[in-house]
């Protein structure tokens, strides 16, 4: 079961209003028995984003269907990441593994589309990913399946922030290897001062 709403909320530093796209991934009877009979609730888990790098998962546990899905945006919007993307794409591949589901996401060539089944395509396609390969191994139960794959997003690097930040590192390493240096340096012509002194 999946629909979407569109919907206007502000965020969370009250700064904006963010349209968000919010999509129901799936909805589940549960059936507790108790001394009385049995009593029913159900879960939902539901994805927002605004398909320009934002997303956020959320789950919402209630007696009725519609209390669990507004449980569970509310939750989404206050669990919203934004997605490090590389044009229409992600900037590099990664696995991630929750619980019993591994997911894989690999960058795809402009005009591939969305390679992903439903619980994946919810999340990668709130996110703004247009072009992706995705695969899911092991458990394919949605709720392990939608956090794997949130993980994963929040996991992705900017290749070229990081070679800046390693460049960063190199450098301060090389400058602490000078400062090493002059302070040998330093303590030799000190030594060579004070033998000239005793002699």
């Amino acid at each position: 079961m999946t629909s979407e709403v569109e919907r206007a909320v502000i965020d969370r530093e009250g700064r904006q209003e963010l349209p968000l796209t919010e999509r129901v991934v799936k909805i589940s009877r549960v059936a507790k028995v108790v001394k009385g009979g049995r009593h029913l609730s159900f879960n939902a888990i539901v994805v927002v984003g605004d398909m320009e790098g934002r997303v956020g998962i959320g789950m919402g546990k209630a007696d009725a269907v519609p209390d669990a899905v507004r449980k569970g945006t509310t939750a989404a919007k206050n669990n919203i990441i934004t997605v490090t993307m590389q044009d229409s794409t992600i900037p590099h591949e990664i696995t991630t593994k929750y619980v019993g589901s591994i997911v894989m996401l690999k960058p795809a060539a402009p005009g591939t589309g969305v390679i992903a089944g439903g619980a994946v395509r919810a999340v990668v396609e709130l996110a703004g990913i247009k072009d992706i390969l995705t695969k899911v191994r092991r458990s394919t139960n949605p709720v392990n399946v939608v956090k794997a794959t949130f993980n994963g997003l929040s996991q992705l690097k900017d290749p070229k922030e990081q070679y800046r930040r390693r460049m960063q590192l190199v450098e301060a390493g090389k400058e602490r290897e000078r400062e090493r240096e002059r302070a040998r340096q330093r303590q030799a012509q000190r030594r060579a001062a004070a033998q000239q002194g005793n002699s």
